[in-house]
């Protein structure tokens, strides 16, 4: 089987990220900050290393403003839905229905008004654009920072200091990018940050954090009720950093594992990149080469995510066979981002999207290429 489906999941986990997940299922798995216990403290003090580390590793200088949650989903989630207020916000045409479907339900109240920003000529999104669509209510711009269609990567930086200059919170959608772009929180004015470490940082499954920096602290609400360890007394929800936004068990496992993902992303990113940029290059290449291959991905995109469509081949249909006849496996259709197809003009048949993972290799990407050959020439 060739995997070219990372940006939906990397399945190769490395060992240090296993043996850290699987430790922690064996001896680290009490309910950490439940209990005075030795158990339940070296479980919190897993937690507490993770947390500093994510901090560090995304610029942000508070580390008790690491949230974790379920996933990237959940974390966007708590973002519109805890800092919602009646005003305006403004996001873009390459959202992911994370952010898209909050914002229609905040919106189906009748207390929020948002707004679309479309990309540019060259596939990506502006400073410029973003800050013409800034209203006088506005109080938060979401913006995906890589495309999971198309790799399109936005100037974050830019728009953090328009957002900053306009005192406007900044949310970023960080699943495609986390592990694979430098995020510094502090430096590019990023007031949140959500992540899906069982992407770019081949963490596992189960965990997702929100980076929450202090300009933002006063404006973010729970969202979820329940047990925090502190404050059992109180009927209410605290809304202390972290824990007030962590109620239930966090998974301590997905969490161990997550540590080991960052300590190794540290040591060996830049390497990871170096690898799928030289494949990326083939991949893409390869494809200029074929008739009948339109590349919708815009040339600054991510390296490692491309989308293409094959001549008036459906994209699941193309999908299908890439399965059933070679074994190799990638994303089609819509990949929860709808209005990012109806600005490629793809809404109706969507688009195949290869994502590539330091672990694949040009072999399989010359398979993978003579593949589409061989179905581009079926017709």
């Amino acid at each position: 089987m060739i995997y070219f489906d990372n940006s939906a999941s990397t399945i190769y986990k490395p060992r240090e990220v296993v043996c850290a997940a699987a430790n922690a299922l064996r001896f680290l798995s009490a309910n950490p900050g439940r209990s005075g216990h030795s158990a339940a403290m070296r479980g919190a003090a897993l937690v507490a290393s993770a947390r500093r580390k994510c901090a560090a590793f995304f610029g942000l200088k508070d580390c008790d403003g690491v949230i974790f949650t379920e996933n990237c989903t959940e974390a966007l989630n708590l973002a519109i839905f805890g800092t919602a207020r009646r005003g305006h916000v403004v996001t873009t045409a390459l959202e992911h229905n994370s952010v898209l479907r909050p914002l229609y339900a905040l919106k189906s109240r009748g207390n929020v008004s948002f707004s679309v920003v479309s990309p540019g000529c060259g596939g990506a999104m502006t400073a410029e654009a973003v800050e013409r669509a800034i209203r006088s209510d506005t109080y938060l711009v979401v913006v995906n920072h890589v495309s999971n269609v198309t790799g399109a990567i936005a100037p974050i930086a830019e728009i953090g200091r328009v957002c900053r200059r306009r005192d406007v919170l900044f949310l970023v959608d960080g699943a495609q990018s986390g592990g694979y772009v430098d995020i510094d929180m502090d430096e590019m004015n990023v007031d949140m940050l959500a992540i899906a470490p069982h992407k770019g940082l081949h963490a596992p499954q189960g965990v997702g954090a929100l980076l929450v920096g202090n300009r933002a602290k006063a404006a973010l609400r729970p969202i979820l009720y329940g047990g925090t360890g502190t404050a059992s007394d109180e009927l209410s929800q605290p809304a202390d950093f972290p824990d007030g936004f962590e109620a239930g068990t966090l998974p301590g496992p997905a969490i161990a594992g997550l540590c080991a993902a960052l300590c190794r992303c540290e040591r060996e990113g830049y390497k990871d990149r170096e690898i799928i940029n030289e494949l990326s290059l083939r991949l893409r290449r390869g494809l200029y080469s074929i008739d009948d291959v339109k590349i919708l991905s815009p040339e600054n995109a991510l390296s490692g995510i491309v989308a293409f469509n094959v001549r008036d081949y459906d994209s699941g249909e193309v999908a299908d066979i890439l399965s059933s006849e070679y074994d190799i496996c990638v994303r089609a259709g819509l990949p929860c981002a709808p209005l990012a197809h109806k600005y490629l003009g793809t809404l109706g048949r969507g688009a195949v999207r290869v994502s590539l993972g330091y672990d694949n290799t040009l072999r399989e990407v010359d398979f993978f290429l003579r593949a589409v050959g061989e179905i581009a020439g079926k017709r």
